[in-house]
């Protein structure tokens, strides 16, 4: 099936660093370009500044910069396509970023920083970096995107099985009591648009899964669809409906009324965490969720429509490195 882009595509559009700058402005503006200043949002008063030679000028340091300027007529300040996005800042070219994302969209089980690294030889820190940054963009906005109507909710665990630790690894040594002490997470599945959201949470009583699920949809107006946890038991007065699946007793589903499509969502998520990256950590475990969640939620546009649907997202999610590498405090 042909598409508006894929890799031979992009490698030929994209002969310069100025071609992916105009690419990238048609793919976030328009043919129009930009609607507002990024700096202080007046509305037509921008204008591109041209380059003497029509092509690049030169930096500061003395370089040739092929960055396509705009200027805004208001509060006189410079800025490109790539600033108050997850481009901003950016020291990797916006060719290597168009393909990156490509790959990122078009890739079901995601791609690691390593494969990147190696693919368009920079280091793995720069594509880990890169990575998840596009991540960002791929989180949903909790008062945005609201969830409502018929909403199936079931919780996953993520994270190696006990039993197959080295009795001395301090990780045994050090395991919480109960029946896990692997990460749960509690997916929400709209039952007629197959929208995906997905939080990481502390533990599934009803006092930690509330306020995740409040994030992700109108309490008011959903029908909640669970199997028989007790942590949904003592939360359902706050739903407009309440229905549930018995497990215990084989019952899987009743009419539309079930968790199978969080199932098949972790199980997507579980192959790809495994098979793709093998370990993440529990600190940046919720940005993998909104990447598989984004991913799952438009498995049926084409690649293409994914990366166009992904650079409509880059605006205001800047990410830097490092507050990602800080130490956390548990």
């Amino acid at each position: 099936m042909k598409q508006e882009f894929s890799i031979p595509k992009l490698a030929l559009e994209l002969r310069s660093e100025l071609d992916a700058y105009v690419l990238l402005e048609d793919l976030r503006w328009g043919d129009g370009g930009p609607e507002s200043c990024p700096k202080c949002g007046a509305v037509g008063r921008q204008y591109f500044l041209n380059p003497a030679n029509g092509a690049s000028r030169k930096t500061r340091t003395g370089k040739a910069s092929e960055r396509r300027v705009w200027k805004c007529g208001h509060c006189r300040k410079q800025y490109s396509v790539l600033t108050d996005s997850i481009f901003h800042g950016t020291k990797i070219s916006i060719r290597t970023w168009l393909l990156v994302i490509f790959e990122v969209a078009s890739s079901k089980n995601s791609v690691s920083a390593w494969e990147i690294s190696r693919k368009y030889e920079i280091t793995n820190e720069t594509a880990w970096h890169m990575l998840h940054r596009i991540r960002e963009a791929m989180k949903y906005e909790p008062v945005a995107g609201l969830l409502g109507g018929a909403v199936q909710v079931d919780e996953t665990w993520i994270g190696g099985e006990p039993k197959n630790r080295h009795r001395r690894s301090k990780l045994e040594a050090d395991r919480k009591k109960g029946p896990s002490d692997k990460q749960p997470v509690v997916s929400l599945v709209h039952y007629e648009t197959r929208s995906v959201r997905a939080r990481v949470v502390a533990d599934v009583t009803g006092k930690s899964l509330l306020p995740a699920i409040e994030e992700m949809m109108d309490t008011k107006r959903t029908h909640l669809h669970t199997d028989g946890g007790a942590g949904y038991q003592r939360i359902a007065s706050q739903f407009a409906a309440h229905e549930t699946v018995d497990h215990s007793s084989g019952e899987y589903t009743r009419g539309n009324v079930s968790t199978n499509l969080n199932e098949g969502f972790h199980a997507q998520l579980k192959r790809s965490i495994d098979g793709t990256h093998h370990h993440v950590s529990v600190v940046h475990l919720q940005r993998y969720l909104d990447q598989f969640a984004w991913l799952y939620t438009h498995c049926k546009a084409t690649d293409s429509a994914r990366m166009r649907a992904l650079l409509g997202n880059v605006e205001g999610r800047r990410l830097t490195y490092k507050p990602m590498v800080a130490k956390v405090d548990f």
